[in-house]
């Protein structure tokens, strides 16, 4: 009887530390995490780019004033033919010279995107943001 008392009051405490850490909130951030340095990774490799190409970025990013709310905005994760109407950044990984691979959302929602918008302002800025970000995060970086 003292045994299954133990083992009840051991599966409550279990219980209630499981939901205090709440590990959705938990997997949740540590995706955003991760979205955070993607973006950051993804607007590096573009201005390395235009260092050394004159100042001039890729020429496939869109110029807008919405990164997230559009979706032609979205970088296209493969090759450029089953990416149509995707923004094509491969000149960033040709001979993994700028990026190995573009990086990819976590939770994979996007078929042939990553994930991922870039967007260029009139006034030449470029931004790149993560759309699908959780808990009502903002996941936006602009130089």
């Amino acid at each position: 009887m003292e045994i299954l008392l133990v083992v009840a009051a051991i599966a409550i405490l279990a219980g209630i530390v499981i939901l205090a850490l709440n590990p959705n909130k938990q997997l949740a951030d540590t995706r955003n995490a991760q979205r955070r340095a993607d973006v950051n990774t993804v607007l590096s490799a573009v201005y390395q780019f235009a260092i050394d190409n004159d100042g001039s970025l890729p020429s496939s990013i869109a110029t807008s004033s919405d990164c997230s709310g559009v979706s032609t905005n979205e970088i296209c994760q493969s090759d450029a033919t089953s990416c149509s109407g995707l923004i094509d950044l491969t000149d960033l990984t040709t001979n993994e010279e700028y990026l190995t691979a573009i990086p990819s959302d976590p939770t994979g929602s996007s078929t042939n995107g990553a994930g991922y918008h870039i967007a260029q302002s009139t006034n030449g800025r470029v931004t790149v943001c993560a759309p699908d970000a959780e808990q009502g995060a903002t996941i936006e970086v602009t130089r």
